[in-house]
């Protein structure tokens, strides 16, 4: 059994794919320093799988805890590294944090992966690197615009970072995976997503209102030119990107890769706006939403949906879940946490 870290395992993503990870016959062990996550998600990855992860409170920013780590972990198989501040709106206020945490962590995690027998990385990216692209859909080819928010930056330069490094470290194999937006839960309903405070992404804000957490949800623009006016984003569901994880990890154990850095999208390949999310909602919950029209967001982009041929064919893998499938998911797991 092959043991692979997971930094970030108990966020949203990061803890889905922990499931398909074990569910898939790994060891598994996580990091995470509880900033946005909760040490209770280990009983809901418990709960689904009736396996218990190694668990690691430690900050990645601390180097020397890091060194330790691996010291002790020497037998690591692959790293698959979510562990980043993700909010495009908090980045813009408070970017030092975010070019703090994100890429002091994505150092000192390579400089020892770099150390290990096996040096498997995959990359926790996102369809930001392509700013505001000029051609929908999105493939992997489109140019690397300048970043619309400090987030975005941070991943276009993890994604050098890790492109150096693999030009003089050919014994290192890395893929990044750019996401488009996550969204949904497991079905379940043992683990979601768990935003500490406001919720920074829609549809948390979207579930939380209709649950009467919160009064109103602001849609921030509606003269945008879609057609609706709203923004337009590429919903996925959170399990169908947990799986392509796993997908891209065995790529790499399986020396499959055809260069040791690889870039794939990873969307449904569906651009939905932000009306037609609500909408979406609405239907699966028999309720209306209160929500109100807000000036843009710095650091929001047009739109963004992703060409998925590159993953589809060469890694093998394709979204599964509809729209509706995920929103009903996310439903489910918000009327579970708030009727405990």
């Amino acid at each position: 059994m092959r043991k692979i870290l997971v930094t970030g395992g108990l966020g949203f993503i990061g803890s889905h794919t922990v499931v398909e990870l074990q569910n898939n016959g790994f060891e598994v062990v996580i990091i995470d320093d509880l900033s946005n996550s909760s040490e209770s998600v280990l009983d809901g990855i418990i709960g689904i799988t009736h396996k218990k992860p190694t668990f690691e409170n430690l900050d990645l920013k601390e180097k020397a805890s890091v060194e330790n780590f691996f010291k002790t972990h020497n037998d690591i198989s692959g790293v698959i590294h979510f562990a980043a501040s993700k909010a495009v709106g908090e980045s813009v206020e408070n970017p030092l944090l975010y070019y703090e945490n994100n890429l002091h962590t994505l150092i000192y995690m390579l400089k020892d992966v770099l150390g290990l027998q096996e040096s498997n990385f995959i990359f926790s990216s996102s369809c930001t690197v392509y700013g505001q692209a000029d051609k929908m859909p999105i493939t992997e080819n489109a140019p690397i615009k300048l970043a619309e928010s400090p987030y975005g930056n941070t991943k276009q330069i993890g994604e050098e970072i890790i492109t150096d490094t693999c030009k003089v470290n050919l014994n290192l194999n890395a893929i990044a995976l750019r996401y488009f937006n996550p969204i949904g839960a497991h079905s379940s309903a043992l683990i979601g997503e768990l935003p500490m405070g406001i919720p920074q992404n829609l549809v948390p804000y979207i579930t939380q209102t209709g649950f009467g957490l919160r009064e109103c949800l602001s849609v921030f623009g509606n003269d945008y030119p879609t057609p609706d006016g709203t923004c337009v984003r590429d919903y996925i569901h959170v399990v169908d990107l947990a799986k392509a994880h796993v997908v891209a990890l065995q790529r790499l154990l399986d020396k499959k890769n055809d260069s040791n850095f690889e870039t794939f999208n990873v969307g449904t390949g569906v651009g939905s706006s932000v009306l037609e999310v609500i909408t979406a909602f609405e239907g699966v919950s028999n309720k209306s939403l209160n929500y109100k029209f807000a000036p843009r967001r710095e650091g929001d982009v047009i739109s963004a949906y992703a060409d998925t041929t590159k993953a589809n064919n060469v890694l093998g893998w394709k979204a599964k879940s509809s729209l509706e499938d995920a929103i009903d998911s996310a439903w489910k797991w918000e009327q579970k946490i708030r009727n405990l």
